[in-house]
């Protein structure tokens, strides 16, 4: 598919890059001009994105997180989050909402707050691997 623009992050998984990820990815986005409302549903997508990296991904260890951002025509914000950790052994059972292997403290709301605020969602994972997080926003024509 062709895009009209691209950057590409690639950072440890520390959760002080958490917020450098979620704001690098508003001040790109803010080429398409978005709302308020759209810009903070995508911080808070790539957040949840973000987070399930340094979380779940890699629990006992540093590894490192790729971010690659792309303006797509129509005025859609392509972004895919991408990690080398453990992958996910069932996409379908961690895209459940409330499910979590980050302990009690954890939500386990991360993909399902990922799909409500992004128009699409693709998911794939290989255990021991990594898993790719890949979303999609297309964002309102504002005159």
């Amino acid at each position: 598919m062709k895009f009209s623009n691209y950057m590409i992050l690639e950072f440890p998984s520390k959760s002080t890059n958490e917020a450098f990820a979620r704001s690098a990815v508003a001040c790109f986005a803010a080429q398409l001009d978005p709302t308020l409302e759209e810009l903070g549903d995508i911080r808070t997508a790539v957040s949840e994105a973000v987070t399930n990296c340094i979380v779940h991904a890699y629990p006992e260890e540093l590894g490192t997180i790729i971010l690659r951002c792309r303006i797509l025509k129509d005025n859609t914000l392509d972004i895919v989050v991408k990690d080398k950790g453990v992958g996910i052994a069932d996409i379908e059972q961690a895209r459940r909402p409330s499910y979590t292997t980050g302990g009690s403290e954890r939500s386990g709301m991360g993909f399902t707050i990922m799909e409500s605020f992004m128009s699409s969602l693709e998911i794939s994972s290989c255990p021991g691997k990594g898993t790719t997080v890949h979303m999609r926003r297309k964002l309102s024509r504002r005159q």
